[in-house]
Order: structure tokens, then sequence, then C-alpha cells
């Protein structure tokens, strides 16, 4: 075999990319009239089962050496960017911009999405209930700290159901204007980042003190702002606002991850790989707790999530929500929701939805 000289390979390469790019307006120009059959009829839009059987399928075919995980960020973009010809997508997300919430949002809609940051998670399901937006992205519950217990609370004073759940790998960098530890004087984040790091800012940082503020993001703005000032916050947030990374991944816990939820107004159809959320209260009465959970174990079916909240409206009653593994419109699960509304004050389906892959670090 004759070896290519470099202006050769290069010219190669431009062949390739020449074609990819016929290719890819190929594939937009059948986005359209996809967005075209769409319109009009009852299917909808974005459906996330739709794109992560892409992802598995092409994934399955790729023998190289091209990346395995390059895959689904290359065609995350590419069916984002189909996407907004089909249907321009507008999702709001619990900001500001580079919080874990807006990695989140990207990860699942792509950077072709108009992806817009709330002030709090309240402002995001209103944006949702009003039509002001196709989606939201909440955090629901992080694996060291647990539930956000305001993103529960809020399914109780809307109609908005789940549409999908991401599960993000949380990393948190130290990041400074100048990259050198010996200048920091003070240390700023979210409240959650620095107890997820607070092993390493003991060991390392003893005696300089920490300070709560508002987000991440706003932490890497106040280190862009002053040279004394180290944020802890993710290395997106170092490329938004300019800093460098004194040290990369200095949580406390390698296996530490954050839930997000997208909220929409429809459950997506069955995939045989999901999950049903549901909230509800019960009457208090002797051996109401097992009566509740019985009807899914006298069916084998597993519930992966309980959690509690106090209901505002009354002293020392709760809330429950329940995780359960399975579709409703699976015949055991819709008879064991059944069965539990029969002790039920009060009781909402919040979604069925395909169970998110675990991100790898």
């Amino acid at each position: 075999m004759t070896t290519k000289s470099l202006s050769e390979l290069r010219k190669e390469i431009d062949a390739v990319d020449d074609a990819i790019l016929d290719l890819l307006n190929q594939r937009a120009q059948w986005a359209i009239e996809v967005g075209k059959a769409k319109t009009g009829g009852t299917q909808d839009f974005y459906i996330p089962a739709r794109e992560r059987a892409i992802f598995e399928r092409l994934a399955a075919a790729n023998c190289g050496p091209f990346p395995q995980e390059g895959i689904r960020r290359v065609w995350r973009e590419i069916i984002s960017a189909s996407l907004s010809l089909e249907h321009p997508m507008k999702v709001v997300f619990l900001g500001p911009q580079a919080t874990n919430t807006h990695v989140a949002a990207m990860r699942q809609f792509g950077y072709s999405a108009q992806l817009i940051p709330e002030k709090s998670v309240s402002a995001v399901f209103e944006d949702v209930s009003r039509g002001r937006a196709d989606f939201g992205v909440v955090p629901v519950e992080n694996s060291t700290e647990g539930v956000v217990a305001h993103t529960l609370d809020m399914f109780m004073v809307t109609d908005l159901v789940i549409n999908a759940e991401i599960k993000l790998a949380i990393s948190h960098d130290l990041l400074s204007l100048s990259g050198r530890l010996e200048e920091i004087t003070r240390v700023v984040s979210h409240p959650q980042a620095l107890a997820q790091c607070r092993h390493w800012l003991e060991e390392n940082l003893p005696d300089i003190p920490l300070v709560d503020v508002a987000s991440t993001a706003r932490a890497a703005q106040m280190a862009a702002e002053d040279s004394s000032v180290a944020a802890v916050a993710s290395e997106m947030a170092a490329t938004l606002y300019g800093v460098q990374v004194v040290k990369h991944k200095i949580e406390d816990n390698p296996n530490n991850f954050t839930r997000f939820l997208v909220i929409g107004k429809k459950s997506p159809p069955r995939t045989g790989h999901d999950k049903t959320s549901v909230m509800f209260s019960v009457r208090d009465e002797p051996g109401i707790l097992y009566k509740m959970l019985e009807p899914f174990n006298r069916r084998d079916i597993n519930l992966s999530k309980i959690e509690s909240r106090p209901m505002k409206s009354k002293a020392w009653e709760y809330i429950f929500f329940l995780d359960i593994d399975g579709h409703i419109e699976e015949e055991n699960v819709c008879a064991a929701i059944e069965d539990l509304k029969g002790y039920c004050q009060l009781f909402k389906v919040l979604g069925s939805y395909q169970k998110a892959d675990q991100e790898k670090k």
C-alpha cells in the first residue's frame, strides 16, 4: 500500500466531509417531510424513545475506529438540528446558564433547541403550563444530597407530567481567574456543591472561608471578577466565564449523580423499558403503609423510589411519591395502581416515561 502525503490525506478527509454534508442535507430534507406529516395529526414532534433507538442502533452498528462514546454526542446534535427544522423547540430550565440543569437540558435536547434559563423551579413549571415553552427541565434528586423538595411540591399544584428523565454524572471543578491555588482567599458556590466537595476543600484549603451563593454559575462569575475568589462549578462554567480550572473533579463522592425531569403536557408512549411516577395521600389508619405497598408486592412489581412530603394544607398528613417499574399501559401496573387508589384521598399519575441510562463518568 502506497503511503499518502499529508496534503493527500487532507484531501481525502475533505472529500469525506463534503459527502457527510450532502448526507446531512438529505437527512434534513427528510426531517422537514416528517414535520409536515406530523402537522395536524396526533403524533408528537419530540419522541425521546425514537431518539434513544437511533443512538442504540448506531452504537451497535459502529465497528470503529470512530469512538463509541462519540456516537451519541454527534447524533444528539444532528437530531437536535433536524428537530429545529420540523418544529422549533423551546425548552426552559432552572438557570442560570452553565449550571448542571443547563448541561442536562443540552444533553437531552442539543444545541439547536432554544434553551431558556429561569430563576426558579416554579417559573419553569409556569412557563410550560402556560404554553410559553414546549418542555421544562428541573432537578429532582441528587445521589448525595437527596430530593429537591420544591420540584415535588410543584406537581401538587400543576397538571404537568413527566416526559423523560435524565441522569447526569456530577463533577465539580475548582475555578479561578489565575488558576493558582495559593492566590485563593475565598471559595464560593451553591451550598449543595460546597457540601459535595467539603472533604477536598478541608484537606486542601483548610483555612479558606466557604461562602454560599445562589448558583454554581454565579460563583464562576464572581471568580471571573475577583482573582482572590475561587468557585466550585462545572468545566462548562469555566469556558463561559473565562476562568481557569485549578483542579478537576474535587467532589468527595465519585459516584455523584443528579436526576433531572423533563416536564410537559403529555406522557410518551410505552417503550418496554419504562417507569411510572405517582403521587397520593392516604387515610390515616392502622396498617395503611402495608396496604398501599401490598398491591405491588403481590404482582412482583418493583418500586424504585418512595418519598414523602408534608401536606401544606393539613398538619401531620403527607403526600407520597412512588416510582414504579413499568408503564401504566401494562396490565399488572394498571391493576396495582387501581388497587392503591382505593386507599387514597388524593391520587395523581405524574407520568409514564422511558428509564434513563446512568451516564458514565
